[in-house]
C-alpha cells in the first residue's frame, strides 16, 4: 500500500437469486476512523458485518454509505403465501354469523385479502442471511473503488509533498549558510552603535569579547538545524511507507514548526528571519495537505 488520501468514492452492485443490492460509499478526512452506514430497517442487524469489512480496508477518515435492496417481481410472487385452511375457517364462521343475523351471503374472493394472516408476503429483502452474500459482494466492489480513488489522490499528494519538502530543505540550507555570520554581523552592529555614541570598539576589551561570546551562544542554532534536517529526511522517507502515515506526518510537521520557530527566535537576524517566514508559510501548506492523508 502506498500513500493514501482520505477522500474517495465507490459504488458497487450485485444480483443473485432475484435480489439486487446497491452500495455507495464516500469518505472524507477525520483524525480517527468513523463509519456511518444507512441500512434498510430490516437489515440493521448486518451493520456490524459491514463495519468490520470496511475496517479491513481503511484506517482513518469518516466513511459514510448507503445500502438499497430490490427484489424481483418473480421472487415477490414466489414469496406470496395464502393460508387456505385459515381462509376456509373465516368463511365458514362468517356465513354462520350472516345466517344467524339474517344477512345476505355476499362474501367474495377479494374479502380474503383483508382477513388477518390469510394472505402473507415473506419479504426476501428481510432475510438477513439470504441478503448478506449479495450485499457483501456489492460492498467489496464499492470498497475496491473507494480505495482506488484514495490511492490515486494519494499519489498526487505524495508528489506535491515531495516538492514542498525539497523546498523546505533549500530554505533550511540557506539558514545554515547564514548562521555562522550572525555573530559577525552582531559585532559589526555593536561597533556601529558604540562609534555613534563616541565609544570606539576595542576588539580585545574583555567586556566586549564576553558580550559577543554570550550572543554567539544564545544565537547558536546548530542543534535546531540538525534536528530540522532529521525531521525533513524522516518525512520524505514516510512518503515511501507501505503503512498509513498521516498521523506520523502530522506529528513531524508539528516538530518542524517547533524547530523553525526556535531558530527564528534565537537567531533574531533579518536575513534568517526572511527564510524562517518562507519556511513557516510552506510548512503550513504541508500541514494542510497532511490532514487528508490516511
Amino acid at each position: 500500500m502506498s500513500l493514501r488520501s482520505m477522500t474517495g468514492y465507490g459504488r458497487g452492485e450485485a444480483t443473485a437469486r432475484g435480489i439486487r443490492v446497491e452500495v455507495e460509499l464516500s469518505s472524507v478526512n477525520r483524525k480517527q476512523l468513523e463509519i456511518r452506514i444507512n441500512l434498510p430497517r430490516s437489515l440493521v442487524a448486518l451493520e456490524s458485518r459491514l463495519v468490520e469489512t470496511i475496517q479491513g480496508s481503511t484506517s482513518r477518515g469518516q466513511v459514510t454509505g448507503s445500502v438499497s435492496v430490490q427484489v424481483s417481481e418473480t421472487l415477490k410472487r414466489k414469496s406470496l403465501r395464502v393460508d387456505r385452511e385459515l381462509a376456509a375457517s373465516y368463511v365458514k364462521e362468517l356465513r354462520k354469523t350472516a345466517e344467524a343475523l339474517e344477512l345476505a351471503d355476499d362474501l367474495s374472493a377479494s374479502l380474503l385479502t383483508t382477513l388477518p394472516e390469510v394472505v402473507t408476503y415473506s419479504a426476501a429483502d428481510q432475510d438477513i442471511e439470504g441478503v448478506w452474500p449479495v450485499l457483501e459482494k456489492a460492498l467489496k466492489e464499492a470498497l475496491k473503488q473507494l480505495v482506488a480513488m484514495r490511492l490515486k489522490e494519494g499519489v498526487a499528494l505524495a508528489t506535491d509533498l515531495r516538492h514542498r519538502l525539497a523546498l523546505l530543505e533549500k530554505l533550511g540550507a540557506m539558514v545554515r549558510v547564514e548562521s555562522p555570520r550572525v555573530a559577525e554581523r552582531y559585532r559589526e552592529a555593536l561597533r556601529v552603535r558604540l562609534a555613534a555614541a563616541g565609544l570606539p570598539l576595542d576588539v580585545n576589551d574583555p567586556a566586549i569579547l564576553k558580550e559577543i561570546t554570550l550572543f554567539a551562544d544564545r544565537s547558536d542554532i546548530t542543534e535546531e538545524l540538525t534536528r530540522l534536517d532529521s525531521h525533513l529526511k524522516q518525512a520524505d522517507g514516510l512518503l515511501k511507507s507501505v503503512e498509513p502515515v498521516g498521523r506520523t506526518l502530522d506529528f513531524m510537521a508539528q516538530e518542524m514548526f517547533r524547530e523553525i520557530n526556535t531558530i527564528g527566535s534565537k537567531a533574531n537576524e533579518v536575513r534568517i528571519t526572511r527564510h524562517v517566514i518562507e519556511f513557516k508559510t510552506e510548512l503550513e501548506r504541508i500541514r494542510e495537505q497532511v490532514q487528508n492523508i490516511e
